[in-house]
């Protein structure tokens, strides 16, 4: 199993929408090469995630989703009328792609980015590095048992 951080706008979709909806939803609109391979190569059914708010106040991790479906061309980069269509994207010959994602809990407690970049056992996690801006990047496993741990309120494990 590997984990990962996806972020998302909660006004566009939150952890709260994935919740609601009840089923697995896709990830489209990913524009990036490196989190597009990600998706496409890297990524397998019952890996973790890391729901991440972005460019929200504060930003931070607001619960755990799962990957539900492998990696698939995303169709809206076919569609002229979406936001994310990509005219040099072709169904026989795709250029963007995506996973679908499903809920598996929101935290008890939000963890801000703030609280992510003070905690030491986590200053080597991609998100709070300098220009990390990758919407969909790896997490070690060390890493994201230290971040549901603070979303689940837990105490610190003894070192």
């Amino acid at each position: 199993m590997r984990y990962w951080l996806m972020k998302t706008e909660p006004n566009e979709f939150s952890i709260d929408d994935l919740e609601r909806q009840g089923h697995p939803e896709p990830w489209d609109g990913v524009r990036n090469y490196t989190a597009r391979n990600f998706m496409r190569d890297k990524m397998r059914v019952g890996d973790q995630v890391l729901f991440y708010h972005s460019n929200a106040e504060p930003s931070g991790v607001a619960g755990v989703a799962e990957i539900k479906k492998r990696g698939y061309p995303d169709p809206t980069a076919f569609d002229s009328a979406d936001k994310h269509f990509d005219p040099k994207s072709k169904p026989e010959a795709p250029a963007w792609y995506l996973v679908e994602v499903g809920f598996v809990e929101r935290f008890a407690r939000f963890v801000s980015l703030a609280e992510v970049k003070a905690n030491r056992k986590l200053r080597s996690m991609a998100v709070v590095q300098r220009g990390q801006r990758l919407s969909v990047q790896p997490v070690a496993p060390r890493h994201f048992a230290e971040v549901v741990r603070m979303g689940r309120g837990e105490a610190p494990a003894d070192e």
